[in-house]
C-alpha cells in the first residue's frame, strides 16, 4: 500500500523557518545553561523568546543550524519540540511593522505570537511570527511585497 507523504507548509513552497521550543525548569541560571550549550558549537542563536510561569519556562529559539541545534539540546536532555514559523524581513523605516500588521489584519490573519530576530538578515530588521494560518499569512504578505525568509536565508547571513 502506497502512503503519500504528509503535506506541510514547506511542501507547498512557502518559505518557513524551524523554531525550537525548549522546556526549562524555572531555576536561577537555566537560561545561561541553555545558552552556553551553543557556545561550544558553531550554531548561533538568531532569535529568542522566553515565556515564564511559576514552575517552568518555555524558551523559543531560532538557530542558524536547526538540525545541529536539536541534537545539542537533546544530548543535554532538554525537552525540545520543533515547529515552523514565518520570518518576515521588514522594510526600512519606522512603519515596517505597522504595514506588516495591517497586511495581516486585512487578510483576516490572527497572530498567535511573535518575537524579533537578534540578527538583521540582508541588512533589514526581521520578525518571527506564528499566524493562525501559515499558508494564508505567507500569501497575504507576499502579495504585498514583503520578503519572507527561509532557513537558507538565515544560513546565508552566517556565511557572509
Amino acid at each position: 500500500m502506497d502512503i503519500e507523504p504528509y503535506q506541510t507548509a514547506e511542501a507547498h513552497g512557502i518559505p518557513t523557518v524551524r523554531q525550537h521550543s525548549i522546556f526549562v525548569e524555572n531555576h536561577v541560571g537555566q537560561l545561561l545553561r541553555l545558552t552556553k550549550l551553543f557556545d561550544r558549537t558553531d550554531t548561533r542563536i538568531l532569535a529568542l523568546s522566553v515565556i515564564n510561569s511559576v514552575d517552568c519556562a518555555i524558551c523559543r529559539m531560532i538557530l542558524d543550524d536547526p538540525d545541529r541545534g536539536y541534537e545539542v539540546l537533546s544530548q543535554a536532555r532538554f525537552p525540545v519540540s520543533e515547529s515552523e514559523l514565518l520570518v518576515v524581513s521588514l522594510p526600512h523605516g519606522k512603519r515596517g511593522l505597522l504595514h506588516c500588521w495591517a497586511a495581516l489584519l486585512n487578510g483576516e490573519i490572527d497572530i498567535l505570537y511573535t518575537y524579533p530576530l537578534l540578527v538583521h538578515p540582508n541588512g533589514s530588521a526581521a520578525i518571527a511570527l506564528v499566524p493562525d494560518n501559515i499558508e494564508q499569512a505567507a500569501c497575504v504578505l507576499q502579495e504585498r511585497n514583503f520578503v519572507i525568509l527561509d532557513q537558507a536565508d538565515l544560513l546565508a547571513d552566517r556565511l557572509q
